[in-house]
């Protein structure tokens, strides 16, 4: 039995078995943090689309040959990737929130969102530089343009190479959003302090929300982990 099956289907076991042996308080808790799992699935689904928008478009402009471009984007990789996280959630929630009437759920996706566009922007450069240079020249050759040989040939091959590494970015910030918990978010982690601070019973609140979040992170770990076999096991057919 591998250790992922330990793990998982550990874990999912003691979500079972607590609320069976003492059903107060894990059976209340269980019932109180829902919402607050919708709240962490939304944040984390919402954050990943916008970042991926943002680093596609910093990846062209980190290989872009307009010099301006170039270093706007690569500006905007060196500094993101140089702020932790939780800074630059109180910066956009405490410093520009009151500016720009941000609440809570927003601030936090923009955020994340513009955090982890920086680390995705470096994977679709990495993976878009992968491609053999022959492929853009031929497509410049036939007469295409390098913006219509870049969406046509380049970024669809590209696409298939980050997809493991963005799923790995995506179980990242799904671990990453319980630090929105801080902005007032409603999310899994703020749920179980809720009814820590209600009941007192911070052990089994926490246990619960730990056990919650490592069932998430290690389904999509596997899930990250079929797409990557599954796009080896093609490449080798191809």
């Amino acid at each position: 039995m591998s250790a992922w099956n330990i793990s998982f289907f550990g874990a999912i076991a003691m979500l079972i078995i607590l609320p069976l042996i003492s059903p107060d308080p894990y059976l209340r808790i269980l019932s109180f943090v829902p919402d607050g799992l919708i709240a962490t699935f939304s944040v984390t689904v919402i954050s990943i689309f916008f970042a991926l928008i943002i680093g596609l478009f910093a990846g062209l402009g980190r290989i872009s040959q307009n010099i301006l471009i170039n270093r706007i984007a690569t500006v905007y990789v060196e500094v993101i990737r140089g702020i932790p996280l939780l800074v630059q959630l109180f910066y956009i929630y405490y410093a520009l929130g009151p500016l720009l009437q941000l609440q809570g759920p927003t601030a936090a996706v923009l955020a994340m969102s513009i955090c982890y566009g920086a680390y995705l922007a470096e994977i679709f450069r990495a993976g878009m530089q992968a491609i053999p240079r022959g492929q853009m020249e031929a497509a410049l050759a036939l007469g295409m343009s390098r913006s219509l040989a870049m969406r046509k040939i380049i970024i669809p091959q590209t696409i298939r190479i980050v997809l493991p590494p963005i799923g790995n970015e995506f179980i990242a910030l799904l671990k990453d959003s319980s630090l929105v918990s801080i902005l007032a978010v409603s999310d899994l982690l703020r749920r179980g302090r809720e009814f820590a601070s209600t009941t007192f019973r911070y052990f089994e609140s926490y246990t619960i929300v730990a056990l919650i979040y490592l069932v998430m992170t290690l389904f999509f770990s596997r899930l990250v982990a079929i797409m990557e076999e599954r796009l080896r096991h093609r490449g080798k057919v191809h």
